[in-house]
């Protein structure tokens, strides 16, 4: 190493060393934390949507309502800023369900009647989690945020259906066990009210095609935060979830719906 580069050498690291405490010391906007850890669960009023459709030998189910009532999701979150306006978050939640579903009719064919029959199972537990690196703008007490990242969703289901018309029973039978990343883009709204007390809003979606498992999914919140203590605290929100899903193996093709809505509690810490 030449004499000169010894000599640039301690100023570059003393720069360096200057600009990295700076970051650390740095003020970011008091609506965001630099670690937000979210430990809850949604009270959500659900309501499932299931269909069987093959198409060698016609049998198609239609909607059938199989989820209904109200369930506590067990819900988990995690933010941090990496620097004073960037960041990651990761959400993830489980919605798991089951129930039978009959329906009964009758049609006409050549001026006769006919009666028929129809059931649809469902057995289903769907995984999502969300992963984003985020950008916060504004200052202040007032930020928004854009982030881009990847949605995952795993659907474990059992779907059965059977039908009964003119005296033959008809029956289609389908597990399922997939998983599929898809693209993710979130949009959020902060705003400090006093130190203890915060407000905010969050709306993400994904979409993905292409593959045997598909759909998209679309959350909505708003809520508040209230911090009795420095670091602990509660956050109260009302949330919205909308979950499409279609699951196609050779000529089988189970569709799942469902609708969450619902307030949400959570534990919170912040530092």
């Amino acid at each position: 190493m030449s004499r000169r580069a010894l000599q640039i050498a301690p100023i570059a690291l003393a720069i360096a060393a200057s600009f990295i405490a700076q970051q650390a010391r740095a003020d970011h906007s008091p609506a965001l934390d630099r670690v937000s850890i979210w430990l809850g669960g949604y009270r959500a009023d659900i309501e499932g949507y299931a269909s069987i459709r093959n198409e060698s030998n016609n049998l198609d189910t239609g909607e059938q309502k199989i989820l209904s009532g109200k369930d506590t999701l067990q819900r988990a979150r995690l933010d941090w800023l990496l620097f004073d306006s960037q960041g990651f978050s990761v959400d993830y939640f489980r919605v798991h369900g089951d129930r039978t579903r009959s329906v009964g009719g009758s049609f006409d064919f050549n001026g006769t009647t006919y009666d028929a029959s129809a059931s649809v199972s469902a057995d289903a537990q769907i995984d999502i989690g969300n992963f984003s690196y985020r950008w916060w703008f504004g200052g202040g007490d007032t930020v928004f945020g854009l982030g881009l990242g990847a949605a995952y969703y795993r659907l474990d289901a059992s779907l059965r259906a059977q039908a009964n018309v003119l005296g033959a029973t008809y029956e289609q039978l389908g597990s399922y066990n997939k998983s599929a990343w898809a693209p993710l883009v979130t949009l959020g709204w902060r705003t400090r009210i006093s130190d203890d007390f915060r407000i905010y809003a969050d709306v993400s979606g994904s979409k993905k095609n292409g593959s045997d498992l598909s759909g998209h999914i679309v959350n909505a919140a708003a809520g508040v935060e209230w911090f009795p203590f420095t670091n602990i605290g509660v956050g109260a929100e009302y949330g919205v979830t909308r979950i499409h899903l279609s699951q196609r193996d050779g000529n089988d093709e189970a569709r799942l719906k469902l609708k969450l809505n619902g307030p949400a509690l959570y534990l919170r810490a912040r530092f």
